[in-house]
């Protein structure tokens, strides 16, 4: 809830949106640099206007029909800051689906397993070029430093997990000889 609470928020604090305004950047911009996923946007917006940290006011612009619009309250200023500054000091085990297979390694055949890592290995390796892509572009437009920094940060992520799985299916196959 406090990442969610976080991005709509951190959202907001640059202007007032509309509740699509709001998914869609999400889902198109967000979702470039970190995992997030949205279902409905409205169940949380009006949750945060319960706790008197959004406002919303109906706008009608021309024959369209009425919107909501989202602002930020001081106290929803406020919330974010904490909330952000809580956010650099979680430091939570990374979590990767792997470590599920892993745990159940020995109940596969080596040869299973070995295929399905070559395979993931093939993988990352795309995202390593999807994520340097990435970062390039936007050194070469000169876009902000931090959406640099989490590009990086990705990218050094993925290079972790190509040594490794390189490292694991060495070891499998070290173990099937």
């Amino acid at each position: 809830m406090i990442r969610q609470d976080l991005i709509i928020l951190g959202l907001l604090k640059d202007g007032p949106k509309h509740g699509y305004e709001i998914k869609k950047n999400i889902a198109e911009v967000m979702s470039l640099y970190t995992p997030v996923v949205t279902t409905s946007i409205y169940y949380p917006l009006k949750n945060l206007e319960k706790k008197k940290l959004i406002t919303k006011k109906r706008t009608k612009i021309g024959r369209r029909p009425e919107k909501y619009v989202y602002s930020l309250t001081e106290k929803g200023k406020e919330e974010f800051d904490k909330l952000l500054n809580k956010n650099f000091l979680i430091i939570q085990r990374p979590y990767l689906n792997l470590d599920l297979s892993l745990y159940f390694l020995p109940s596969i055949d080596p040869a299973i397993a070995r295929r399905r890592l070559e395979n993931r290995l093939s993988n990352l390796k795309k995202i390593r070029i999807w994520t340097k892509n990435l970062k390039t572009s936007l050194e070469e437009k000169s876009s902000p430093y931090h959406l640099v920094a989490i590009a990086e940060h990705s990218l050094n992520t993925v290079n972790a997990e190509i040594r490794f799985t390189s490292k694991l299916i060495i070891t499998i196959n070290k173990k099937t000889l």
